[in-house]
């Protein structure tokens, strides 16, 4: 004769294999974050090196954050996007300067959340979520920058992750504040996106990547548990 489990004993795995998952998830949890910040790191180390190989071909000259209209859109460095309806707007990658040296190499960030609930795309197809230096985009009133002058290119920043909260284009507004993927980071406003752990993966001036915190003070109020600040002045500024 077969013996059954009685109800204490099942009432016992059960409580063993909760127990067991409850270990297993925050491993799970940090195995994926794991991941993703490792595809992050290869991402903006594939456009450090399209950068780098843009400023051979170009006498060390950076590029600049915004080409030029056409197409009823507007090229920038990260390629071309349509004019028109927030999140409905076409994109195309293949336009980027940088794509003659990255090709299909990049990926948009896993760690940035599409699904979360305050998230507003910007166009139908995501972008990488990485931010160009702004401060490096040739303006006709800054001095002409050589990238390979640079004075300290290994704690100047090129790319980050980055985002920015958006309170002025619907379905944000003032009373909704929402997230949203953006395409450079500056000195001036918070729009690097510490995603990783409470930090940014920064490529810089030299090829290197790295984590960075924010600096003090700096994570917009306005959204704070999406964690959207600044890098320090002197990792921005050439």
């Amino acid at each position: 004769m077969k013996r059954a489990f009685t109800l204490i004993e099942l009432l016992v795995v059960i409580a063993i294999i909760g127990i067991l998952t409850g270990l297993a998830l925050p491993a799970l949890r940090n195995a994926r974050a794991s991941a993703n910040n490792a595809t992050c790191i290869n991402n903006l180390r594939q456009l450090g090196l399209g950068a780098q190989l843009y400023w051979s071909d170009f006498d060390h000259n950076p590029f600049s954050y915004k080409v030029g209209s056409t197409n009823n859109g507007d090229l920038y460095w990260f390629g071309w996007i349509e004019r028109g309806a927030e999140g409905q707007r076409r994109f195309d990658a293949q336009q980027s300067l940088l794509y003659p040296y990255v090709r299909d190499g990049v990926r948009t960030c896993p760690q940035l959340n599409y699904a979360l609930a305050e998230f507003k795309l910007k166009a139908k197809g995501a972008s990488y979520g990485y931010g160009y230096n702004i401060h490096l985009s040739p303006t006709p009133a800054a001095p002409k920058i050589k990238m390979n002058t640079l004075a300290r290119p290994e704690s100047l920043a090129l790319f980050a992750d980055a985002a920015q909260v958006n309170i002025f284009q619907p379905p944000a507004s003032p009373e909704r504040p929402m997230l949203e993927e953006f395409y450079y980071i500056s000195a001036n406003e918070p729009t690097v996106h510490f995603r990783h752990a409470a930090g940014a993966v920064v490529n810089f001036c030299d090829g290197h990547v790295a984590s960075q915190r924010p600096a003090s003070d700096t994570l917009d109020r306005r959204l704070p548990h999406v964690k959207i600040g600044q890098l320090p002045r002197g990792s921005l500024l050439p």
